[in-house]
């Protein structure tokens, strides 16, 4: 049986030493981390009372509302636009109340399966 390394490593202790030092180097680190961690949430305000929190309108809780709306039509021209030069792009209340439907055989949505608008 080959016993050098056995007494190499016997012999030297100051690697062996080195790794309890960095070992306890590490625990000190986090025990610190954690009473600073303690200290930092003690200066934080507490959670929020009762009161504090948010209350029901006196009408009563607030309904999702649906309506059809429409697009603005974007501007044309013969260069492009740039986002800044478009402005508030935004939507309107639809004149109709019917909610838009797709054309039939026309799947309405990327990777349908369709032919798509040929």
């Amino acid at each position: 049986m080959n016993t050098t390394w056995l007494n190499i490593a016997a012999d030297s202790g100051a690697p062996g030493v080195g790794l309890i030092i960095a070992g306890l180097v590490v625990v000190a680190v986090l025990i610190g981390a954690f009473v600073l961690g303690i200290r930092v949430r003690r200066r934080e305000p507490g959670p929020p009372r009762r009161a504090d929190q948010p209350r029901v309108p006196e009408s009563g809780p607030v309904r999702e509302e649906r309506e059809v709306r429409e697009t603005n039509e974007m501007p044309q021209g013969d260069r492009r636009m740039t986002p800044h030069e478009l402005g508030s792009h935004s939507s309107r209340p639809s004149t109709s109340k019917e909610r838009p439907r797709w054309d039939d055989g026309r799947g309405g949505s990327f990777g349908s399966g369709g032919p798509g608008a040929t």
